[in-house]
């Protein structure tokens, strides 16, 4: 396992354009971030191929996925050249770059396209052990001891504010709600992108970890477990619990503030939607100031009508958690002044 670990390492140092020729279906639930999905095989074809495989054994699924091969080369040439020479623009045409492939384990799919490069007197290098080992470096890379520090607070603190201040300012910071697409309440999935599989969730938290020091402050957003569909990995969300934490301090002036600012601009049916999900909680009365609320766009008694709510479940939350350190930004402005609070406090 540590030549594969080797291996990844050495295909990661190379500078040049990834490739996954893997079929769609297995690119959209995890892949290597930053490539390019180019299929030697339509989700279709590898079905087709594996049922073979299952039934009649390695060479006569060899064959028909040659065929296929055989079938797909054209637009697969025309795919592949495509991208190169957007890359090459990219660089200007002046830098020497390799094609890097990887499919499932590092075998006949990568071996067969960097095969066709060869041809044209393209310089390939594709990776051995696959995704399948690159997987199991992102599993690896959330059992490393990390230096993590928990920003939390109340619905409409401002807690992603603060950790993009940070973020600009060049400290280390996980942005999961960002990477999750999703800000993790009821309303959280509002103005979003599709959120991603959990599974390239886990690979892009890895990616962003390989760049930091781990001795140095790592600052997240406190969550629970889950963030819309994508699930924090557990070894990091371990690390989280027991973390040193910063607990943001507003008024509900400021807070109702964020909120508003925050979600007013989204569309009145969207909005209740949102409500909707979570009427059963929220109870009768609440539920029904909030619809009202919405539709006669008094934004503060939205955001009131909820806030109870979250409140409660935010202090249940937090029960159990010990070294918290208290943030006073009562009705101040999310500049650099605020980080030499923070940094007093740590």
């Amino acid at each position: 396992m540590y030549f594969k670990r080797k291996e990844l390492e050495k295909f990661r140092s190379f500078k040049g354009l990834l490739i996954d020729v893997r079929s769609p279906n297995e690119y959209y639930k995890g892949h290597l971030p930053n490539s390019i999905n180019i299929p030697l095989f339509d989700n279709d074809e590898r079905s087709i191929i594996g049922t073979i495989y299952k039934k009649e054994g390695r060479k006569k699924a060899v064959i028909e996925g040659l065929k296929f091969f055989e079938k797909n080369m054209e637009l697969l040439l025309d795919n592949l050249f495509m991208n190169i020479e957007s890359y090459k623009t990219i660089l200007n045409n002046n830098n020497e770059f390799f094609i890097k492939i990887y499919c499932s384990r590092g075998g006949m799919r990568s071996q067969s396209i960097a095969w066709l490069l060869e041809k044209y007197k393209l310089r390939s290098i594709t990776l051995k052990g696959g995704y399948k080992i690159y997987r199991r470096w992102v599993l690896d890379s959330f059992s490393k001891k990390l230096n993590i520090v928990v920003i939390g607070g109340k619905t409409g603190t401002g807690k992603t504010r603060l950790l993009s201040l940070l973020d600009k300012y060049k400290y280390q910071t996980i942005d999961l709600e960002g990477f999750a697409c999703h800000r993790g309440s009821t309303f959280g999935g509002l103005g979003m992108k599709e959120q991603p599989s959990n599974e390239q969730f886990e690979n892009i938290i890895a990616e962003k970890l390989n760049s930091f020091k781990c001795s140095n402050n790592i600052f997240v957003e406190a969550e629970s477990a889950n963030i819309g569909k994508c699930k924090i990995p557990h070894e990091f969300f371990n690390q989280m619990k027991n973390s040193r934490r910063i607990e943001i301090l507003r008024s509900e002036t400021n807070r109702l503030d964020e909120l508003i600012e925050t979600y007013s601009v989204f569309k009145k049916e969207e909005l209740k939607e949102s409500v909707l999900r979570i009427k059963k909680r929220l109870g009768p009365q609440r539920t029904k100031i909030a619809l009202e609320s919405i539709n006669n766009e008094k934004w503060d008694l939205v955001c009131k009508s909820v806030l109870d709510y979250y409140d409660k479940c935010y202090e249940y939350e937090k029960v159990g958690k010990s070294n918290i350190k208290l943030l006073d930004l009562t009705d101040k402005k999310y500049d650099e002044r605020i980080l030499e609070l923070i940094n007093n406090i740590l």
